[in-house]
């Protein structure tokens, strides 16, 4: 699908291979654990944590254009694959946490990042993970091929929940090139192994307006 707001950004970019976007590389990244940090094993099943990620060309490298409409607008469509995606990955596993995250290379802003995780994007990963109430813990920063990013994640129905307060890390060998994104979702199974620190439990969430 071509948005109208997009042809200016088109005739500016490389071509576009999915929707208005051209995506040169998926990553997948999938970890299991099974016994925690001082040999304790897991009270319950595994712990898994998936990151995926796009490398995506960036039209506005080098320049500075106000209006960032163009990418937002059509920016769902990425949304929608990301949940295709995450549905893939957990192999019929429920998804209880999530985070965002991106790497803009050196010719581009921090912004241009973060107009493809804003709210439009975000909302068909929420459906691809069956909802999610609360607000999606984020980051970003700039860099080049290789640089390691720290990927916050939370309950994705109440913030309040500590045990899910945790940290993904993945690092992507050939992207961003200094003209591209890598867009990052990162999703969890379950809290941290053995977590211990009190607060409001995953059993007792309300569900009501996303913190609690």
């Amino acid at each position: 699908m071509t948005f109208p707001s997009t042809y200016l950004l088109l005739e500016m970019t490389k071509n576009p291979n999915f929707s208005a976007f051209h995506i040169r590389k998926w990553f997948l990244q999938v970890e299991d654990t099974l016994v925690g940090e001082t040999g304790q094993p897991a009270d319950g099943e595994p712990l898994r944590k998936i990151v995926i990620a796009a490398c995506i060309h960036n039209p506005f490298a080098g320049r500075y254009v106000q209006d960032l409409s163009p990418w937002i607008e059509p920016s769902p469509e990425l949304g929608r694959e990301f949940g295709r995606r995450i549905k893939e990955a957990a192999a019929g596993r429920a998804i209880q946490s999530y985070g965002k995250a991106c790497i803009v290379g050196a010719d581009g802003e921090y912004e241009h990042g973060n107009a493809l995780l804003t709210n439009p994007a975000a909302n068909p990963v929420r459906d691809g993970v069956g909802g999610g109430k609360s607000w999606v813990p984020s980051t970003g920063k700039r860099g080049g091929p290789g640089t390691v990013i720290d990927i916050p994640l939370a309950h994705k129905e109440a913030l309040y929940v500590r045990s899910h307060y945790d940290t993904v890390t993945a690092m992507f060998a050939d992207g961003p090139n200094r003209d591209e994104v890598v867009l990052c979702w990162a999703f969890a199974t379950r809290g941290r192994l053995n977590a211990r620190l009190g607060g409001l439990q995953a059993i007792d969430i309300k569900g009501e307006d996303g913190l609690v």
